[in-house]
């Protein structure tokens, strides 16, 4: 499982845009293979600071997603809104002993409703 991390700084009068376009990336982010979650959040201080942190099964799914068809096309009308290039962190979850977090591992069994990797 990997956490994507996207930062982005939209022009002052394009916050609304920006939001609408993000609710409709993550909406076509949702219908992906290997989607698990995600949130979309903006700075306190700063409405134009926008934060995207997305959970997908593994870097393939992320991958698939990010060179998509339907992501280049959101990609395309949300770039106008930019003042710098977005900034996309991909992170592995942290393993002890070569296995994965009782945290993560206990949040993927409840959400498949079964023991994770039987």
């Amino acid at each position: 499982m990997i956490r994507v991390i996207i930062e982005r700084h939209c022009r002052p009068e394009k916050v609304a845009e920006m939001e609408g376009l993000l609710i409709d990336f993550r909406t076509a982010a949702m219908r992906q293979p290997g989607y698990i979650s995600g949130e979309t959040l903006h700075s306190v201080d700063d409405p134009t600071h926008w934060l995207v942190i997305s959970t997908w099964s593994d870097i393939d799914a992320w991958k698939a997603w990010q060179a998509s068809s339907e992501r280049q096309e959101v990609q395309r009308k949300l770039e106008p809104l930019l003042i710098s290039p977005e900034k996309v962190s991909v992170f592995n979850f942290a393993r002890r002993g070569g296995t994965m977090s009782a945290h993560a591992l206990g949040r993927l069994e409840e959400r498949y409703h079964a023991p994770y990797g039987k």
